[in-house]
């Protein structure tokens, strides 16, 4: 497996581009880019030549996450503004605007069928899940504190939520927090299962596995990725190379690699089999906020494809065979 540089584009925005994830295609179109930035816009990118086909404003800070629904159909951004704005990717109408209190819209995904999208609260040390039917809030996942604890605000901070993923079955809701841990939710009965120990700094990014429902990967500021059975509570393997934070982490379609962006400036290719980084590219000149693989399907995505942004303002996307 490897990855080759296809094209990058320098000042794709105004300032840091923080987020990134595709767009799956429809009938009508291929799948898209969805970038997002602390220039307070959105844009979206056409492969293979990383043409801009769309700029969407409407938010009054950065944007710190991007999520696609899986029709291809709906996107949504979450900004340091606390709003969330759901839009038609293909005209940019405003769909829903979702409010939180300060502080309280990190990352955020939509589950499997798209009936919901989870956001990771942050300091509300939660997360929350959306109804994606009439956006209604439908239910708050909070974090226990662990057991011992006078329930004062130090305790609480450090169970800041910053990231959230699906399982592909769509049971599951997992989520990293500033102090390093892993929470595990089971959905259908909104209920807290466990943590998952072994990370000490935040986990800005985790993603389960395509292939197996069972199998987390996490990314942290101890620079280690760590890949877990999140229904046994076992850290499987503790994978280590990066220089300094690992800032995000995506799982290829096929399940056979991970890769993942650093503040070392750059992005990783790694063999799960071998369980080791193949790979090395430093295609950015500053830290590499986000990677995303693009999904199968759709015309002429046989080839894989992944995407990484970072602090430099650029986009670089990369061919995986």
């Amino acid at each position: 497996m490897k990855l080759a540089g296809l094209k990058s584009v320098d000042n794709a925005h105004d300032d840091s581009v923080w987020a990134a994830t595709w767009v799956p295609a429809t009938d009508d179109r291929p799948a898209l880019l969805l970038t997002g930035s602390l220039d307070e816009t959105v844009r979206l990118w056409k492969p293979d030549e990383l043409t801009c086909v769309g700029t969407n404003t409407g938010h009054s800070l950065g944007v710190v996450s991007v999520a696609a629904h899986p029709s291809g159909i709906i996107a949504a951004s979450a900004s340091l503004d606390s709003f969330v704005r759901v839009f038609d990717v293909d005209h940019n109408n405003t769909i829903a605007t979702l409010e939180a209190p300060p502080s309280e819209v990190w990352q955020m995904q939509f589950d499997p069928k798209g009936t919901t999208l989870a956001v990771a609260g942050g300091g509300s040390a939660s997360v929350k899940l959306w109804d994606t039917a009439e956006w209604k809030l439908i239910a708050t996942l909070p974090i226990p504190r662990p057991e011992g604890l006078k329930p004062s605000e130090k305790s609480g901070n450090k169970k800041f939520v910053l990231s959230v993923a699906w399982s592909p079955d769509g049971k599951r809701v997992a989520c990293g927090s500033m102090d390093g841990t892993i929470s595990v939710f089971d959905v259908p009965r909104a209920k807290f299962l466990h943590h998952l120990e072994g990370h000490f700094m935040p986990v800005r990014s985790l993603v389960y596995s395509p292939v197996d429902p069972r199998v987390l990967f996490t990314a942290s500021d101890d620079s280690n990725i760590h890949m877990y059975d999140a229904e046994g509570k076992s850290l499987i393997n503790a994978m280590s190379g990066h220089g300094s934070w690992v800032l995000s982490v995506d799982a290829s379609p096929d399940g056979a690699a991970i890769a993942t962006g650093s503040s070392d400036r750059t992005v990783r290719l790694w063999d799960l089999k071998m369980r080791a980084a193949v790979q090395t590219l430093s295609s950015h000149t500053d830290q590499v906020w986000a990677v995303a693989f693009r999904p199968l399907g759709g015309a002429g995505s046989r080839s894989g494809r992944l995407a990484s942004v970072s602090d430099d303002k650029s986009i670089s996307l990369y061919d995986y065979s």
